[in-house]
């Protein structure tokens, strides 16, 4: 049976003595008794599924996580599921499910929205007690707020004499906005304000597993009134000198951005994954406010594919692994072995510009000399940034079908304008880093690169048959095409074959 659970940063820390929770804490539901039973339950989130669904089949457990960690919530959150092959067909042709899983968010038998938050236990969790009761939750006794502090989450507290003050709006303004990612209590019961000191204050408390002796444990807002001011100052301090960061919460870490990994288990092993999270912060705290760099821990399981980008398969060993990203999201990388000497001659070289960026490259191919130019981080500046001409790139993926489709037609585009003062080229976005200010987000993506703008690309947006090509490039290109008018139709007919 499942023991005690933390909730971390929207981390699952679940400590168990053996299995995981049981399916039984997810209520299944089916048309006959769908509306009724929505109606007996004051918030609720139905899983709509197909059994034969891999996606559901890899969300089933972390749902009935999610289950677990939400008993006994206040206000109360059931989790349930429809399967939309059999018992709950009208159900889910009612409510236009057309994939899945679809999740939806349910008040009694009242529809509020589509769930979109993370797929994993103490993210779901976390993120339907954020939608459901106020968004800071009032703590009338001392007894309700040390009860409130003994927790394992970061938590942000509101002290007030009154909870009409211009600062108590703020706060409670800010803890609407971000309800989903901080815990949020507030009080104005005198005998907390006297045993805290407080009377019209916001304080960070950090939990008993992140307390340690690089930074205090709680940290107490001194800015003004303003919501402006109120949520900078939660957001800048909220995960303190070195952040534990999660697939859930890894968009909350800015760059430039210095991450550790190795093997991060707050519940298998709290005091080991802490001795190396002290050791970084040893170092961190001489860094982070001098050059408002951001520091964290991670997973080194659960973050394999950032350490892929690195070229880093495999981690060995106990130590951190240091990964380092700029404010230009340029990658570095400690080469040697961690130790708080290292670690801190790799920062002041990070700081002094010192570092050789690491790029995941190709090989600069030996022959290029063809109509469509190929491009690899290496080799990136030369063929795209500094080649002196008007330049459309394609950005790929080996695999995907219409970049496949697409090929032929941007040979032919290739031979066509071989003498134009235009560069074709194709970048396998795959297999390269992606240099800046590019973003590429799917494939094929496209950008027009004027020669007098190299800093400023234009994503393409047209057709992808040769003649639309030919067309928006004659039209775009910095001076006219020697074969084409603006247009995009030849100036000259083509010579009559004898």
């Amino acid at each position: 049976m499942v023991g005690k659970y933390l909730a971390l940063f929207g981390l699952a820390l679940v400590a168990s003595t053996g299995t995981w929770a049981a399916e039984e804490d997810v209520f299944e539901w089916g048309d006959g008794d769908f509306a009724e039973e929505l109606r007996r339950h004051d918030n609720t989130l139905v899983m709509f599924y197909a059994p034969w669904c891999g996606h559901c089949k890899r969300l089933k457990p972390e749902y009935a996580k999610a289950a677990e960690l939400l008993r006994g919530s206040d206000p109360p959150i059931t989790l349930a599921k429809v399967d939309c092959t059999e018992a709950g067909k009208d159900t889910c042709n009612k409510y236009s499910v057309s994939g899945y899983p679809t999740l939806k968010i349910f008040a009694k038998d009242e529809l509020v929205n589509d769930y979109n938050g993370p797929r994993e236990a103490a993210g779901i969790a976390k993120y339907m007690r954020g939608q459901v009761g106020p968004a800071s939750k009032e703590l009338k006794t001392l007894a309700a707020f040390e009860e409130f502090l003994n927790s394992d989450e970061i938590s942000v507290v509101g002290f007030f004499e009154k909870d009409d003050s211009p600062l108590s709006a703020a706060f409670h303004n800010v803890a609407k906005k971000l309800r989903e990612k901080v815990r949020f209590g507030h009080t104005i019961a005198k005998e907390v304000l006297e045993k805290e000191g407080l009377e019209n204050n916001i304080v960070i408390f950090r939990p008993k597993v992140l307390q340690n002796k690089f930074e205090p444990s709680k940290q107490v807002y001194e800015g003004g009134d303003s919501i402006s001011e109120v949520s900078a100052f939660i957001k800048q301090n909220y995960y303190g000198l070195v952040g534990v960061r999660t697939r859930d919460n890894a968009g909350e870490f800015k760059n430039p951005l210095i991450v550790a990994y190795y093997a991060v288990d707050y519940v298998k092993n709290p005091k080991g994954t802490n001795y190396w999270r002290n050791r970084i912060m040893k170092v961190a705290k001489d860094f982070a406010k001098e050059y408002d760099y951001t520091f964290a821990i991670s997973s080194k399981d659960e973050f394999q594919h950032e350490l892929n980008e690195f070229g880093i398969d495999f981690v060995k060993g106990d130590k951190p692994v240091i990964l380092a990203r700029d404010e230009r999201n340029q990658k570095f990388a400690l080469q040697e072995e961690f130790s708080l000497e290292a670690f801190e001659i790799f920062l002041n070289d990070l700081q002094a510009g010192s570092l050789e960026p690491y790029q995941k490259s190709e090989p600069i191919p030996e022959d290029n000399s063809g109509s469509v130019k190929v491009a690899v981080a290496k080799n990136f500046d030369e063929v795209v940034t500094n080649n002196g001409k008007d330049t459309l790139i394609e950005f790929y993926a080996p695999w995907c079908g219409h970049c496949k489709k697409l090929a032929p037609i941007f040979d032919e585009l290739g031979d066509k304008l071989v003498d134009e003062d235009v560069e074709i080229v194709k970048f396998d976005a795959t297999a390269n880093d992606v240099p800046q200010p590019y973003e590429v987000r799917g494939f094929p993506t496209l950008f027009w690169v004027p020669k007098d703008s190299k800093d400023s690309p234009v994503k393409y947006e047209g057709g992808r048959d040769l003649d639309d090509f030919v067309k928006y490039i004659a039209k775009h290109a910095t001076n006219p095409l020697k074969g084409y008018d603006r247009s995009g139709k030849p100036t000259k007919a083509p010579q009559d074959e004898l």
